[in-house]
């Protein structure tokens, strides 16, 4: 079904990414007011060789493509037609921050945080979806969940500094960060395919209260392991940005990912995981085993180690 949308009516609008009924890549929005209907903007974001939601982002960059104007002539899909996967579903690069809340680091008696460790990247095709499924590759190592807060860039940021770096950002999503504990290198206990959920939508920040007054809580199983507040991290978003882009060039649609609180602990086949930060909408997504191998490398006794009993949420102060 189809019919122009009423901009006036539909300001607040959140970005998501699905796929159609040809396995092609679309880009859409759904409005706070009516979230029953995904608004269709593909047609309307100018072409290029990336995906929809990158070109949308680029686009809007430079002033080249505006939501009004979009949302305007937007086509109206029903929501319970549209099976939504990672509002970008394939960014040039996905930065994350390996230690950057104190009481991790505690948790994890690790002698080092952010401050040493700088950051690190995860393999793109490592993402998937909300109400997607986890798929763990071996059947003799621990992986842990671990929620956490992304930005996602829509300037090309290079050399920016902390001042002026959420200007150089296009929105908010939920992202959970899997990790295979053990020596192996950063990237790739955490790139596995699968091992970045993320969504299910992306929120500009003009629809979310302030950075410092969110809160951060996961669950497995309906049990909640992890909550925190973002004003505790170590390097907060600026900071990380700005970090991040002295670096190397971080490009719009790319995904910078804050860093997990306290609380992480193993899952397993059959585990439901949920992702809740304030503003945002609530990511989910299954675990499996099906499939999985002896692990071929010899890292599970080394690295920093969790505790083996879940760390205590701690209450909020």
């Amino acid at each position: 079904m189809s019919s122009p949308t009423d901009s006036a009516r539909r300001t607040a609008v959140r970005y998501v990414s699905f796929r159609d009924t040809h396995d092609a890549l679309r880009v859409g929005a759904i409005a706070r007011d009516d979230p029953t209907v995904v608004l269709d903007l593909t047609a309307d974001v100018p072409k290029g060789p990336h995906g929809p939601m990158r070109r949308l982002i680029e686009a809007a960059s430079v002033g080249a493509w505006t939501a009004e104007e979009a949302l305007r002539t937007a086509t109206e899909l029903p929501r319970a037609d549209v099976v939504l996967i990672a509002p970008v579903p394939e960014p040039s690069k996905i930065v994350a921050a390996p230690v950057n809340y104190r009481n991790h680091q505690e948790e994890m008696s690790s002698d080092s945080q952010i401050d040493a460790l700088g950051v690190f990247l995860k393999a793109p095709s490592s993402v998937t979806g909300h109400e997607s499924v986890v798929r763990l590759p071996y059947t003799d190592r621990r992986f842990d969940q671990e929620g956490e807060f992304a930005v996602v860039i829509g300037r090309q940021a290079r050399h920016v500094r902390a001042a002026d770096a959420l200007q150089h950002v296009f929105g908010f999503t939920s992202l959970l960060d899997m990790t295979m504990r053990g020596g192996e290198d950063r990237s790739v206990r955490k790139s596995f395919d699968t091992f970045t959920p993320m969504g299910p939508t992306l929120v500009t920040p003009d629809e979310v209260q302030e950075i410092d007054e969110l809160e951060l809580k996961l669950w497995v199983n309906g049990t909640l392991r992890q909550r925190a507040d973002l004003a505790d991290l170590i390097w907060d978003v600026p900071r990380l940005i700005a970090y991040a882009s002295s670096v190397m060039t971080l490009f719009p649609g790319d995904v910078v990912t804050t860093g997990t609180p306290e609380g992480v602990g193993g899952v397993r086949d059959g585990d439901r995981i949920e992702l809740e930060i304030t503003g945002l909408d609530r990511l989910a997504v299954g675990v499996s085993s099906a499939g999985a191998v002896a692990c071929p490398t010899l890292g599970a006794g080394r690295g920093p180690r969790p505790p083996s009993e879940l760390t205590p949420v701690r209450p909020r102060t």
